[in-house]
């Protein structure tokens, strides 16, 4: 689960292989919500834990690691604001799906859908984001936003953060982790000091000239670690482009 981080983390960067549950946005910058309309911030017993968007009035997209083991009942998402701890509005969790193949192993398929009680009325501040059919080209720019801490051990920022790193190819991204550790599912980005990383996951990873969702914050070795790419949960994959399209019915 993922939240962001501002300048180089130390002591993030150990090589164990982990989900972006609770950290930072490495290099990043404070950013508006209505450039990011479809962010949302998943909190647990009204605490912010991950990120999620929006794809559909009754439906968020996250991270499977970020509702793995979790109730509905204590489940939240908060709409609309810049702030992760206040404004906007506050929509609650009705049914968690999680990936019927997701591996907590390896985090291939991190992917959940959410159903959410009350429906998002869309504004400036609130709309849906359009899920990519392609991945997007090695050298590619794409942005991340979440919320985390600002420095390595400080405090969490209110305000959401963004950050913007390039696709690598699923070669390279290969050779850095090794055999049979980025699955098809999977994508990498990456851009020196900068990064998504704990307290990130289940945030979009979008697009900036399309403006369509192309990942999922999922997991990586440490944060901003030149050797380690992040990963994310492609949604540009047919048979994952399938699954949200028969919960959803989007």
């Amino acid at each position: 689960m993922k939240t962001f981080v501002i300048l180089f983390l130390v002591g993030c960067a150990s090589a164990t292989l982990r989900p972006r549950l609770d950290g930072r946005i490495v290099g990043g910058k404070p950013v508006s919500i209505e450039d990011f309309p479809y962010q949302l911030s998943l909190q647990y017993g009204r605490s912010h834990i991950c990120g999620a968007s929006i794809i559909a009035p009754n439906w968020v997209l996250t991270a499977s690691h970020c509702v793995d083991g979790r109730v509905s009942s204590q489940m939240s998402f908060r709409a609309g604001s810049s702030f992760h701890a206040g404004g906007g509005t506050v929509h609650q969790a009705k049914t968690i799906i999680m990936h019927p193949n997701y591996n907590k192993n390896t985090y291939d398929y991190d992917y959940a859908l959410v159903q959410v009680i009350n429906p998002f009325e869309y504004e400036t501040k609130v709309k849906p984001v359009e899920l990519a059919t392609e991945n997007p080209r090695p050298g590619s720019r794409s942005t991340v936003t979440g919320w985390g801490t600002l420095t390595s051990g400080g405090s969490i920022p209110n305000q959401l953060q963004s950050v913007d790193v390039n696709i690598i190819s699923h070669q390279n991204c290969e050779s850095n982790y090794g055999p049979n550790k980025i699955s098809e599912r999977m994508i990498c980005a990456a851009n020196p000091g900068k990064d998504s990383c704990q307290g990130d996951s289940g945030g979009p990873l979008v697009d900036p000239i399309t403006k369509k969702q192309i990942g999922v914050v999922s997991w990586g070795y440490g944060c901003a670690d030149p050797n380690y790419p992040g990963v994310y949960a492609s949604v540009a994959n047919k048979d994952v482009r399938a699954w949200i399209k028969t919960v959803t019915e989007i």
